[in-house]
C-alpha cells in the first residue's frame, strides 16, 4: 500500500451505489439490526443481492458478515429489520423456510456425516429424496448434480475419506439440490489450497452466468478482486461501502476494510540461534487412513529461531505437528526435547516438557466452543497453582488468569464469562494464540495460525508468533501461505511426501525453487 490514502475511504457514511448492471434485484434487506446481549453485531444494515452476480461481503472477523448472512438463512431472525425476497417481505424461522425461498448457505465448518457417503449426505433431509432409495439411486443421482454443476465428487465414498475441498463440493451440491437461488459461501477459502480455491472460484462465476447470485463472505482482498461483480464492506456491524468491484483495487479495499492504512508491527530482532530445543531422528508416522504420513524425517529446532514449513496440504504436515505434540504415535524414530527422550510418551508429557500447540482446527482441538473465556482460557493450567487448589478449581484464580491472558492477546470480548462461540474467528485464533505461547516454555508448534483471520487479526497472530521468537523461544510454524513462511521464518523446510525435500535459510530462499520442491521436483541445481 501507500503511504497516503484517499480521504474519501476513511468516510463514515457507506458510498452510494455505483450504476447497477441490468440484474434482476432478488434479496433486499433494509435496516437490520442484531444484538447478542451487549454486543451489536449489526446496525441498521441494508443490503441488496442480484440474480446473475458474484457479491461480495468484505470486513475484518467481527464486522457482522457472518451474522448478516446466518439472518439471511434463517439461523437468526433479525431484532429490527425487514428482508424482501421478489419483493416479498418474508420472516424465517429456520433454515428449511429460507432454503424454500431459494437462501443456501455454505458453512465455514462443515455440517457432514463423516460416516455417510458424500451421495447420502446430499439426499441426508432432502424431501426430494425417494421414500424407497437404493444406494445406487443414490449414486445415480449424485452424479447427475455433479455433471449439471460441474461439481465432481466420488459419490460413494466416505466423508472422512474425502479431502477438505470435496467435502465442500458435498455441502454446496447439498444446497443447489434443494434450489438455491442464493448460494453464500463462508469464508470458503480458508481450508483449500490454491488450485482447489480457483476452482471454486470458476465454479461460483458460472452459477452467477446461469442466473443465480452468489455472496462470497471473505476478508481476503485478492478473492474480491479475482472473483465478485460487487462488493458490500462491513466494519463494526455497519455498512461503509457499497461499490462495484472493478472500480476499486488492493489499496482502496484495505483501507475501507480496516479504516486506516495498514502498517505491520513485526519486528525481527537480530540474533543467532541458541541450543538446540528439538531434535527429530528419522521420524515415522501413519496416517488416518493407514498410509505412510512421515518418512524417515530428520529436523532440529533451536532457541531463538522459527523454523517454517512450506509444502501442498496431505505431504505430512499435521501428522508432524500431531507427532510433535503427542497426539501421534510414532512407528519408528526418536524425538528429542532438550535432550530428553519424548519417544512414546502420553501428551501430558509433552506439556510438561514446555510444548504449546497451535492446532489447525481450533474450534475441534484448540478450544471448546460452549465454555466459557475461563473455562478454555486454564485448560493448560488447571492442575497446577495458583488455579488449582488441591482437587479444585480457585474461580477467583481462573478468572484472574483469563483476563491477564485476555488483556496480553488483545482479546476483544464483554467479558471472561463470555463462551468462546460467541467471539469472532479473530478473537478465538487470540486466546488460543497467546494461551499456547504462555504454555510453550521450551517448543511453540504454530499450525496454520492465521488461516481465516483478517488483515489485523493475521498481523495480531504474526507479531505473537515473532515476539516469541525474540524472546528466545523456538517456533515451529507450518503453513500453506507461503508468504507467511517467508515473512516470519529464519529457517525454511519444504515437505512432500512425508519428507523433508530440502531446507535453507529464509534469506536465501527462492520462490521458483520451493515451488519446485513442493510439487515433488528437483530445483535445477539439485538435478545435476
Amino acid at each position: 500500500m501507500t503511504s497516503n490514502p484517499d480521504p474519501e475511504f476513511f468516510s463514515n457514511e457507506p458510498r452510494p451505489l455505483s450504476e447497477q448492471p441490468a440484474l434482476e434485484l432478488f434479496v433486499e434487506m433494509s435496516g437490520i439490526w442484531k444484538r447478542f446481549q451487549s454486543v451489536t453485531a449489526n446496525k441498521g444494515i441494508d443490503l441488496e443481492l442480484r440474480s446473475g452476480e458474484v457479491h461480495a461481503l468484505l470486513g475484518e472477523n467481527g464486522a457482522g458478515k457472518s451474522t448478516l448472512m446466518h439472518i439471511l438463512s434463517g439461523m437468526y431472525r433479525p431484532d429490527q429489520g425487514v428482508i424482501r425476497i421478489n419483493g416479498e417481505a418474508v420472516q424465517f424461522h429456520s433454515p428449511a423456510q429460507a432454503i424454500a425461498k431459494g437462501i443456501g448457505m455454505v458453512h465455514q465448518h462443515f455440517r457432514l456425516v463423516e460416516m455417510l457417503t458424500a451421495a447420502e449426505n446430499i439426499h441426508l433431509g432432502w424431501d426430494q429424496t425417494p421414500r424407497l432409495v437404493t444406494a445406487e439411486i443414490m449414486k445415480e443421482r449424485t452424479q447427475k448434480l455433479c455433471r449439471e454443476y460441474g461439481l465432481y465428487v466420488e459419490p460413494n465414498a466416505k466423508i472422512w475419506q474425502l479431502s477438505t475441498g470435496e467435502q465442500q463440493r458435498v455441502e454446496i451440491l447439498r444446497v443447489l439440490a434443494r434450489g438455491a437461488r442464493v448460494l453464500i459461501l463462508d469464508e470458503p477459502t480458508s481450508v483449500l489450497t490454491p488450485n482447489e480455491a480457483n476452482e471454486l472460484f470458476q465454479v461460483a462465476r458460472a452459477l452467477a452466468n446461469s442466473g443465480r447470485c452468489v455472496v462470497l463472505i471473505t476478508h481476503k482482498l485478492e478473492e474480491v478482486l479475482a472473483v465478485s461483480d460487487r462488493v458490500t464492506v462491513l466494519r463494526g456491524g455497519q455498512v461503509v461501502a457499497h461499490c462495484m468491484t472493478c472500480t476499486e483495487d488492493r489499496h482502496s479495499l484495505a483501507t475501507m476494510l480496516i479504516g486506516q492504512e495498514f502498517v505491520s508491527r513485526l519486528h525481527r530482532s537480530e540474533r543467532e540461534p541458541g541450543n538446540v530445543v528439538l531434535e527429530a531422528r528419522g521420524l515415522n508416522a501413519i496416517s488416518d487412513r493407514g498410509l505412510p504420513a512421515l518418512r524417515d524425517l530428520d529436523m532440529t529446532i533451536r532457541e531463538g529461531e522459527i523454523l517454517g514449513i512450506a509444502g501442498v496440504a496431505g505431504n505430512g504436515q499435521s501428522e508432524l505437528a500431531q507427532v510433535l505434540s503427542g497426539l501421534r504415535p510414532l512407528q519408528k524414530g526418536t524425538l528429542l526435547l532438550d535432550g530428553t527422550d519424548l519417544t512414546h510418551k502420553p501428551p501430558h508429557a509433552f506439556v510438561q516438557a514446555g510444548i504449546g500447540h497451535i492446532p489447525e482446527d481450533r474450534l475441534g482441538m484448540g478450544l471448546v466452543p460452549s465454555m466459557t473465556i475461563v473455562d478454555n482460557a486454564i485448560l493448560r493450567e488447571y492442575k497446577q497453582p495458583p488455579v488449582s487448589r488441591g482437587l479444585r478449581i480457585d474461580a477467583q484464580a481462573a478468572s484472574r488468569f483469563a483476563r491477564e491472558l485476555v488483556e496480553r492477546a488483545d482479546v476483544r470480548t464483554p467479558g471472561v464469562k463470555t463462551p468462546i462461540k460467541h467471539l469472532s474467528g479473530g478473537n478465538q485464533q487470540r486466546l488460543l494464540a497467546g494461551r499456547e505461547t504462555h504454555a510453550a516454555s521450551r517448543l511453540l508448534i504454530a499450525v496454520h495460525p492465521t488461516q481465516g483471520l483478517d488483515v489485523g487479526a493475521t498481523d495480531e497472530v504474526r507479531r505473537v508468533l515473532m515476539d516469541h521468537r525474540n524472546q528466545g523461544g523456538a517456533v515451529l510454524l507450518i503453513s500453506e501461505d507461503l508468504d507467511e513462511v517467508l515473512i516470519l521464518s529464519d529457517r525454511i523446510a519444504v515437505m512432500y511426501a512425508g519428507r523433508i525435500a530440502g531446507e535453507f535459510a529464509a534469506e536465501q530462499a527462492d520462490r521458483a525453487r520451493i515451488g519446485l520442491l513442493m510439487g515433488g521436483s528437483k530445483a535445477p541445481e539439485e538435478a545435476l
